[in-house]
Parts: structure tokens; sequence; C-alpha cells
């Protein structure tokens, strides 16, 4: 659930802070509709998921949001001296240490729930990760190599447009050279998936979530195929390079342009946390 809820929360940094603020301010009721639609709950199951959700919203609004405002506050400063690929890494692997630390938290809050949950609801939640795989494939696996790049292409320049405004034509070179070098891992990040997926489903079944929920909710690396971690090692070190590249040939208003949207999210950040 935690990692449904950051696409959300990314998803509205890319569309704007009002954007933002509505998300957080209703997370709980997408993220309860998103319980019975995934487990199936009962009336008093679900009782006690909104219970369990607000601690950890609390928790999340208490500690969470105001180590996003100083990343963002952070990442604003970096970039208006220049950021660096250094910098790049910095931000990634503070933004993925934020997003562990929540799910850790997440997984310790829902653990012994998880573990009372009946075999027919197990049984819902392995048809949805069924249907949730046959979206994924639609949207990274079908189509010939040249569609899929096209794809990701597209994806790439959009989501860079959000932040820094119309890129020029040797910035969209730039991009499209790492999407025509870079390689389609959508077959290895599937693989992943329903490993992950079948790991849960066996934990559940083995009530065993109480004691080892926690631990597989926020270690992603246990158990990981080399070749997954490989690639995704390779893919975002060329990533970073080429947004590197890029940061060093953005105009006076590209650059502005991105600081403001940092800095007006480390203000929204602040907000909603100071609104307990």
């Amino acid at each position: 659930m935690i990692r449904r809820l950051a696409a959300v929360l990314l998803l509205c940094l890319l569309a704007g802070c009002g954007a933002l603020e509505f998300a957080y301010n209703n997370a709980d009721i997408w993220l309860r509709w998103q319980a019975g639609r995934y487990f199936d709950l009962r009336e008093a199951q679900a009782e006690e998921f909104n219970t369990r959700l607000a601690s950890f919203l609390a928790w999340h609004r208490a500690k969470a949001l105001p180590q996003y405002a100083r990343l963002a506050d952070e990442a604003g400063a970096r970039l208006s001296r220049g950021a660096s690929q250094a910098d790049l890494v910095w931000g990634y692997d503070a933004v993925r240490q934020q997003w562990l630390e929540g799910l850790s938290r997440a997984g310790a809050e829902a653990g012994d729930f998880l573990e009372r949950l009946s075999p027919a609801q197990i049984e819902h939640l392995e048809r949805r990760f069924a249907k949730d795989n046959g979206k994924f494939a639609r949207e990274w696996l079908d189509g010939t190599l040249e569609e899929r790049r096209s794809r990701r292409l597209q994806r790439i320049v959009h989501a860079m447009q959000d932040w820094l405004g119309e890129l020029s034509d040797a910035q969209r070179e730039r991009v499209r050279q790492y999407n025509d070098s870079a390689p389609l891992n959508g077959e290895l990040h599937d693989r992943e998936r329903r490993r992950r997926q079948a790991e849960l489903l066996a934990v559940l079944r083995a009530r065993d979530s109480a004691r080892s929920f926690g631990a597989w909710a926020a270690d992603w690396d246990r158990g990981r195929d080399p070749a997954v971690a490989a690639g995704n090692r390779a893919t975002t070190d060329a990533f970073l390079a080429m947004l590197a590249d890029v940061e060093r040939t953005l105009s006076p208003r590209q650059r502005e342009f991105a600081i403001a949207r940092l800095r007006g999210f480390a203000r929204d950040f602040d907000l909603l946390a100071a609104a307990q």
C-alpha cells in the first residue's frame, strides 16, 4: 500500500502543489479503497485497518513530511549552484532511503493484521496481483522493441518537461541517446514483481507476517536476481548521467522554474506536516 501512496504522491509532484495537498489530505480514503480492492476486508477488519492506517499517516505527517521538505530545500539549493552527477546520485539515494523508511514503518504497522487474513482473502489478493501483472505487461512489455522504446521516450520527455518546461533540441537529443542505448528491463522487472508477489503470498499463507512482513516490505534487495540488480544499477547510472548532461545545458528560465517548484514543494510539505 505504501508503494501505491508513494506513486500517487510522485504523480502529484508532477501535477502541482495543489494536487499534492489534495491527494495527501485524502490519502486515507484512497488507501482504504485500495485495501478493500486487494484484501476484500470484512467490517471488523476494515475498522482495524482504519485505526492502523491513521497511526501510520500520523507518523508519516510528523516524521516523513519534514524530511521531504528538507530534501526538497536541499535539492533546490544544489540546483541553484549547479547540480553535478554526484548531487543527482545524492537525490536518488535520499529519496530511496525515505521510501524504505516508510515501507519499514508500514510493514511493522500491518504485520500481525495481515496474519489474520482468511485463505479466501489471500486468494483474492492473488487474483488482484494477476490483474496488475496483466496491466504491467500491456504498459511495459507489449509491442515491438521500437514501440516500447518510443513509449519510454514519451514518458521521460513528458516528466522532464513538467519540471523544466519545453526542452531544447539538444536536450531532446540527449534524452533520445539515453533511450536508444539503455536496455529495456521490462522483462526483468516483471520477473522481479512476480517473485516478490510469490514471497508475500507465501508469508501470508504461512501465517508468518507478524514476524517477517516488515523485513519483506523494506528489504528490496533480499533474494533479488543478480541480473535484475545489475540491470537496475546500470540503467539508473545511465539515467543520472543523462540528467547531469541535461542539467549543464539548462537555460536560466528552466533552472529557475525547477528551483521554484522544489521550493514550493518544500513549503507545502512543511504546511502539511504542521496541519496535524
